[in-house]
């Protein structure tokens, strides 16, 4: 049932050409190619790396971001509740950063540390597992703790090498990571959110590359327990050209099931409204229906960024490359739209 356009990376080598250009083009299951950010020969204003972590359950999320655009970065703690609306934040913004921040080169090892004076905070990375940690205040802002540990049971996962049509030497190199479970805690202001892994996973989205100033994409992740096994999905589209594969994918029991084409709009009708999404080959056929919007919005020197992140439940059918049909009830997960001058 696999599509004939999904070229899957199996040969292990460098990322990069002597040209900057992406050797190999398609996606894995796990990390083959090795990132080398003395090999990107576009301009360094034009580098983007980022960690992005989200901890979620049926009832609240947690995100944690370092990263950069070079010429601004970003270090942001968040929770919020998505029956109540209740939203707590601290974000530092950065001018200038380019490499300052040491992002790793993998997303399988190397931590990665942000401390200042009133803001604290670390992504640990070991055999079988994450650990993430933060402690951050400031003048009229929430105070935030947070202790939470992500158990990876297997390394499957969704990798994409990716190349954009307006230059060769652009890239995007993508390593998205969930079924994590986790458990842990965040205390702000001195109330506690509690994770359990029976309910509560885990996403890393670590991302690396050599950017359009004017992008626009649409992304969507997963994680639940369906037949009480690790279910998840990542869809998307708007991320470069993808005519060698999508990053479209389903996870089931630590083994991964390719997809093809995934559709959807959500600004049709309103953010808010029900929305159908559908795949190509028939596999992803899912009702969503959103409960809590995430509006970010960043403007700092050149950049200027928009995204509607929408939390809701997704009900409907999965299949597996075997053809076993998964039956989804009111999961909750998200999709997003973001627009991105940056």
């Amino acid at each position: 049932m696999q599509q004939n356009y999904q070229n899957q990376i199996g040969t292990p080598g460098d990322l990069l050409d002597g040209n900057g250009a992406l050797l190999q083009k398609g996606y894995s299951t796990q990390a083959v190619l090795n990132y080398n950010r003395k090999g990107i020969k576009a301009p360094p204003w034009k580098i983007k790396e980022w960690d992005f972590y989200q901890v979620s359950n049926n009832d609240y999320c947690l995100q944690l971001t370092i990263g950069h655009v070079s010429y601004a970065g970003s270090i942001s703690v968040k929770l919020f509740e998505f029956a109540t609306g209740k939203h707590y934040e601290i974000t530092r913004m950065l001018t200038l950063p380019f490499n300052r921040l040491h992002m790793p080169l993998s997303a399988g090892e190397g931590d990665l540390t942000y401390s200042r004076k009133d803001m604290f905070m670390q992504f640990q990375v070991y055999e079988g597992g994450r650990r993430l940690i933060c402690r951050a205040n400031g003048k009229n802002l929430p105070s935030f703790e947070v202790d939470v540990a992500l158990s990876q049971p297997d390394k499957t996962s969704l990798v994409i090498a990716t190349p954009f049509d307006e230059q060769r030497s652009y890239f995007y190199y993508n390593h998205k990571i969930n079924c994590m479970p986790a458990s842990g805690f965040v205390k702000v202001d001195g109330k506690e959110y509690r994770f359990e892994p029976e309910s509560s996973f885990g996403l890393l989205d670590w991302g690396r590359g050599v950017w359009p100033f004017r992008h626009e994409w649409f992304w969507g992740n997963g994680s639940c327990y369906v037949n009480g096994k690790r279910f998840g999905f990542n869809i998307g589209h708007g991320f470069g050209n993808t005519s060698a594969a999508t990053e479209n994918m389903l996870f089931y029991d630590g083994k991964a099931h390719k997809l093809g084409q995934v559709i959807y709009d959500l600004p049709a009708g309103g953010y808010m409204s029900k929305k159908k999404i559908t795949s190509d080959d028939g596999r992803f056929e899912m009702e969503f229906t959103p409960i809590y919007d995430q509006q970010t919005a960043t403007k700092m020197l050149f950049v200027d960024n928009k995204c509607h992140q929408l939390f809701g439940t997704f009900t409907g059918t999965a299949v597996l490359d075997d053809g076993q049909v998964l039956e989804i009830k009111e999961m909750v997960a998200f999709i997003e739209h973001a627009v991105n001058n940056w």
